[in-house]
């Protein structure tokens, strides 16, 4: 056999008895942890026109599609950080059933079953829980990568991880609880406060909102006031406000 052909021989098989160990390898590798949604919420409770709704901002692509949940007369969540998207509607339906958020929070979170507690602990997720009337109640968790934490105030809550620091939850509560007009434009300016604060370590990718109420929305039978999403810009808070802006002449003009 011609030298080039031998070579030719022994390198193809030694592939073949190589790919199965190799396949095994991959096969058999431990799944790597999921990265936490790094983001920064507020909930908010209008006592004037009964609306509650949530706005949210993260390094994540389409963020809204997982963090915040609402229900007309029933309340607001937003489940964030090591997320457990489950606690969304369990939350929800608590509230349904007239648990305080309070005892919501305590009672989502105690029965969790931490089904991945080496990768995606229960120790690591952030939820808020706001009802109809604006009672709220936030959990931490201990292992939520930090800077994490959240604050309440008057009818409102913000919360966040991978954050700058504690300025970014206190003066969206700052920003909310001095901002006038409609809620869409308190929440906005809670997100724009928490941004000049530093923000999300890791930058912009994603924005949310929405605000429910009973009845409130455009066309019959609609419970949803604004439901807004920015799922991958640059500056997401700011394609937020404009689509702030473009709902707030939508409603001037039906008022007319």
């Amino acid at each position: 056999m011609p030298r080039s052909l031998a070579l030719l021989s022994r390198a193809l098989l030694a592939l073949i008895l190589i790919a199965p160990v190799v396949g095994a390898q991959a096969h058999d590798a431990p799944s790597r942890p999921w990265p936490p949604v790094a983001t920064f919420s507020i909930l908010g409770y209008d006592p004037a026109t009964g609306e509650v709704g949530g706005a949210v901002q993260s390094r994540v692509f389409s963020v809204g599609n997982g963090v915040l949940w609402a229900e007309a007369g029933v309340g607001v969540v937003a489940t964030q950080a090591i997320v457990d998207v489950s606690y969304g509607p369990q939350a929800l339906a608590l509230l349904r059933g007239g648990m305080n958020p309070k005892d919501v929070v305590q009672k989502v979170w105690g029965d969790d079953p931490d089904p991945r507690p080496t990768d995606w602990t229960k120790q690591g997720r952030q939820f808020a829980v706001m009802n109809a009337r604006g009672e709220v109640a936030a959990f931490t968790g201990p292992k939520a990568s930090t800077w994490a934490g959240d604050r309440q105030g008057r009818y409102c809550s913000a919360q966040g991880n991978i954050l700058a620091g504690e300025a970014v939850v206190t003066s969206m509560v700052e920003a909310f609880e001095r901002t006038t007009g409609h809620l869409s434009l308190r929440l906005q300016a809670a997100l724009e406060a928490g941004q000049a604060a530093g923000g999300d370590t890791r930058g912009m990718q994603s924005a949310a909102m929405v605000i429910v109420k009973q009845g409130a929305g455009v066309w019959l039978h609609n419970d949803v006031v604004l439901r807004l999403q920015v799922d991958d810009a640059p500056e997401p808070i700011k394609e937020l406000r404009r689509l702030v802006e473009k709902a707030a002449e939508q409603r001037a003009r039906i008022r007319r």
